[in-house]
């Protein structure tokens, strides 16, 4: 069950990104905005886990601030997974996919938190 509300909390933390940020897109079905989702899940589960790793000592160095370079490129990636799976989800660039980590970023933390305040009071 909670895998399945973090996966809803995703697709919705991703229509948010299509809403706001210029140069993303998603051309389908809610359905197929829950597989988008499915994949960003596992591209940052597969691959966001070694970036971050790798990338430890630069994201050190730049206080934090590399870790929305590499939010980015798992965007990317997850677009174009997306893309040659039929799930009609497009990223323009590097510039919408920065900004698209961030509103993602942002949207599922302020949702975790009202899931967690939720799941504290009953």
């Amino acid at each position: 069950m909670l895998f399945l509300l973090r996966l809803l909390i995703t697709a919705v933390a991703l229509w948010v990104a299509t809403q706001v940020v210029p140069g993303i897109h998603h051309h389908g079905s809610p359905v197929a905005l829950l597989g988008v989702a499915l994949v960003f899940g596992l591209v940052n589960a597969l691959l966001g886990t070694v970036l971050k790793l790798l990338a430890l000592p630069l994201t050190i160095l730049t206080l934090g601030l590399f870790a929305l370079v590499i939010n980015a490129l798992l965007l990317y990636v997850t677009a174009q997974l997306s893309q040659s799976l039929g799930l009609g989800f497009q990223v323009a660039g590097f510039v919408p996919a920065f900004w698209g980590g961030l509103v993602i970023g942002v949207t599922r933390a302020v949702l975790l938190l009202f899931l967690r305040e939720s799941e504290s009071r009953g």
